[in-house]
């Protein structure tokens, strides 16, 4: 009797993208019990400035945009994806421990760079791997299980540490050396769990990106880069629904509720549409989901009521679902094996200048003219990132 498509599919993906998958659960559990928390206890406990704040953020993120790009080349340099993606998992379960230990806004700064140097280091050697050990007509499928673990991580992390502040009496300490176990337990699993393909490797080694090797990226590629740009233009930061959320009279303690709901739905939809893109062309797929987030963002500007605040949620969980994995297979499918490294590296840092920038004009729109505005904007680069779909030559 032949099994059910999706358990067969479920079947052939390889055991490494599942260790991975569980790898990113871990770390984004470790991660968010200490992140959902770590703005209140800088402020509270180490008495930082909202500036201070925004300082720290802007600069750990910079610096891993900086470190994306190279650790995808040398993977490909080396042929060797599992020690740079260890080396990247290593080092944020070591910064775990320096939070609970942090006495001074010096401390935080140190574990964040700490962390997001590992956070660049592993992305796109992880992305490359899963590429190089997963049959063609089953990567989406493979990005979309990646992507829906990682998800099903960054909800349990925000839940467990609420639950642990409500027993322990708002001690945050205590909380951050509970977030240091999950993230041991994700680089013991990739140790033991995942096995890197041989490669052979008889050609001269070259700079990945160098200038010829940089044009043997097909023009696919980059079109791929450049429509993921333009969602990540479309789609700013999450904190902004956490103040339109707060705008509808969500008590502050409840706001991260809001993320729950979103990640819920975009770890439910994750493997599902990611399965789906093995099946059907990858043009209508995303333009599908812009369609869904051009909905998210003018039900978003429409009102603050926090039934309304919810379906927007919802909305973009349900883009995230279809887009992400799905962006991540075209990235795969696009470059030469050799220089998969390198091709997510400079995918991730493109998307995370355009994070940047995104997050910039919203905030901006959002002093200046109001959240609606912020959210018809998005709206509007959503239109620009569907219309590039619409009007591309197949």
């Amino acid at each position: 009797m032949p099994l059910p498509a999706d358990t067969a599919t479920c079947r052939r993906i390889p055991s490494g993208v599942w260790a991975l998958g569980f790898v990113s659960l871990l770390m984004d559990v470790s991660s968010e019990m200490i992140h959902s928390l770590l703005p209140l206890f800088m402020i509270t406990t180490l008495h930082a400035s909202a500036l201070s704040l925004g300082l720290l953020e802007g600069l750990a993120e910079a610096t891993a945009l900086i470190v994306k790009v190279f650790s995808g080349a040398i993977s490909d340099y080396l042929g060797k994806r599992k020690a740079l993606a260890l080396l990247g998992y290593s080092l944020g379960a070591m910064s775990k421990p320096l939070f609970a230990l942090a006495a001074s806004m010096q401390w935080v700064l140190t574990a964040r760079l700490i962390d997001r140097i590992g956070k660049g280091i592993r992305g796109a050697p992880r992305d490359a791997l899963i590429a190089d050990i997963t049959p063609a007509d089953i990567r989406g499928a493979a990005f979309g299980l990646r992507q829906s673990l990682d998800t099903v991580g960054a909800f349990m992390g925000p839940l467990l540490a609420v639950v642990l502040m409500l027993l322990w009496q708002d001690d945050f300490r205590a909380v951050f050396w509970v977030a240091v176990i999950p993230g041991v337990l994700a680089v013991l699993v990739l140790l033991l769990g995942v096995r890197e393909p041989t490669v052979s490797r008889n050609e001269k080694r070259s700079n990945p990106i160098s200038r010829a090797n940089l044009q043997r990226l097909p023009a696919g590629y980059w079109y791929v880069v450049a429509v993921g740009a333009v969602f990540t233009l479309a789609r700013f930061s999450e904190a902004f629904l956490l103040l339109r959320a707060q705008q509808g009279g969500i008590a502050i303690a409840l706001t991260p509720l809001v993320m729950v709901a979103m990640n819920l739905v975009y770890a439910a939809s994750a493997y599902p549409f990611g399965k789906l893109s093995d099946r059907i062309e990858a043009k209508n797929l995303l333009g599908w989901g812009l369609l869904m987030l051009i909905a998210a963002d003018l039900t978003l500007a429409s009102s603050s009521d926090w039934p309304v605040v919810l379906v927007g949620v919802v909305l973009r969980g349900m883009h995230m679902g279809i887009t992400q994995g799905l962006l991540a297979k075209l990235v795969a499918d696009t470059a030469p094996t050799d220089l998969r490294g390198t091709a997510f590296g400079f995918f991730n840092l493109v998307s995370g200048i355009a994070m940047l920038l995104a997050s910039i004009v919203a905030g901006l729109l959002w002093d200046s003219a109001g959240a609606s505005a912020t959210f018809i904007a998005g709206a509007a680069f959503s239109l620009l990132a569907w219309l590039m779909l619409v009007f591309s030559r197949d």
